[in-house]
């Protein structure tokens, strides 16, 4: 059964700081994070690059099926004591990889479980506290939410990156841990429960979806898996330019540098885009602004091989920018908004386990069609005729009990 609130009237900004720090949380369990201590990892276990490539695939897409059960666990037992359950485990495995040092075998079972308990279940978690305790303004508090996390991990890995490189990688993500603890007593003493909704309620007057949906009524709508797949679509997408970030550039005479500086770019303009979208969703239908992201980044991955000079690759890096914002917020904040919040954190365990299976298919997808074209020119169009067209289907999409 759920535990009992804490407080009565929880406050939801209050929770919506704590969340964003949880996903900071996520980072040792990310392919940012992990990417940090990547080359010393090849270093001390004796791997080569496909070694550490295959790790990777399997502990994503194994760890993927983390969501399931953290989603069941957020509905039956709170967002503490979840969010604790997972934070304690998380802690002890950086630790353990810190001192870690030669068999590949430990360190495909400590990546499986960074991998598992971070970027799955503490990523549902995080995002799921947000959706229950915010409710029908989770558009809004969820761009401050995308922002601010957005904020805490740019400076996170700054600090982790200084750490690496002036001491060494096992200092860094000893400290990880440590930080990992702090974060635990923080939501220990923090982190409030959401007053539980009814499980059903009927419709309003059009504006206000029916809520209480269970994880498997949810699965019988178009709407989850028009989001769902579009999502999962944008997160393949992602993860396959992001790994081959520097190749794909190259390929249109940019180098390494002008890739940093597009990084950068992008990244404001996604803060752009979160608190943007954050706003509109208060306005408009979410599908509407899910069909806006998709089709930019459909127009972008096909205006990607074009690219000419900088100032080109300026407008690009604003479209995609704008695209990475718009997504993130509506990925967070429109399973509560359609199904609400009685099962909340079993259908976003659903929909985060088909995002990151998807991130973890896309850098092989790239991968395989560059060994077969000798470019990743021919991924980009094929991938932007189907964001287009699935930019389409959210467009004719409506949530429950309400009109297009």
């Amino acid at each position: 059964m759920n535990e009992p609130s804490s407080s009565t009237a929880p406050s939801p900004w209050g929770n919506v700081v704590l969340a964003a720090i949880l996903m900071l949380a996520t980072l040792p369990g990310r392919t940012q994070g992990l990417g940090l201590i990547t080359e010393y990892l090849l270093r001390d276990f004796g791997l080569d690059h496909v070694g550490i490539a295959d790790i990777n695939l399997w502990a994503t897409l194994i760890g993927s099926l983390f969501c399931l059960p953290a989603g069941w666990f957020i509905d039956r037992c709170g967002l503490r004591t979840t969010a604790l359950g997972i934070l304690l485990p998380l802690a002890a495995v950086v630790f353990v990889l810190s001192m870690s040092h030669s068999s590949v075998a430990l360190l495909f079972a400590l990546v499986l479980l960074s991998r598992g308990l971070g970027q799955s279940a503490l990523s549902v978690t995080s995002i799921t506290a947000v959706g229950k305790t915010v409710g029908r303004g989770e558009g809004w508090a969820m761009g401050v939410y995308s922002a601010l996390f957005s904020v805490l991990y740019a400076l996170a890995f700054i600090a982790i990156g200084w750490a690496t490189d002036t001491h060494s990688w096992r200092f860094a993500w000893f400290y990880v841990a440590v930080s990992l603890l702090l974060v635990a007593l923080l939501t220990r003493f923090y982190l409030r429960e959401p007053a539980q909704p009814a499980e059903k309620s009927p419709p309003g007057n059009g504006t206000a979806p029916t809520i209480g949906l269970t994880l498997g009524e949810a699965l019988r709508t178009p709407v989850f898996w028009i989001f769902g797949g579009a999502t999962a679509l944008f997160a393949l997408v992602y993860a396959g330019i992001g790994l081959f970030n520097q190749a794909i550039f190259a390929e249109h005479g940019f180098d390494a540098t002008t890739y940093h500086h597009f990084a950068a770019v992008s990244a404001l303009w996604a803060l752009t885009g979160q608190m943007l979208c954050g706003w509109l969703s208060l306005h408009k239908p979410m599908p509407r602004l899910l069909a806006a992201a998709l089709l930019l980044l459909g127009l972008g991955l096909a205006a990607l091989p074009q690219l000419q000079n900088r100032t080109e690759l300026w407008i690009f890096a604003g479209a995609f920018g704008l695209a990475v914002g718009f997504v993130t917020v509506i990925f967070f904040a429109v399973w509560g908004r359609a199904f609400g919040q009685a099962h909340l954190g079993r259908i976003q365990g659903a929909a985060q386990m088909v995002t990151v299976f998807a991130s973890a298919v896309g850098p092989l997808l790239f991968a395989e069609v560059q060994k077969a074209a000798g470019s990743f020119t021919p991924a980009l169009y094929a991938l932007s005729v189907i964001v287009c067209l699935t930019a389409l289907a959210a467009w004719c999409t409506r949530l429950p009990g309400q009109s297009i």
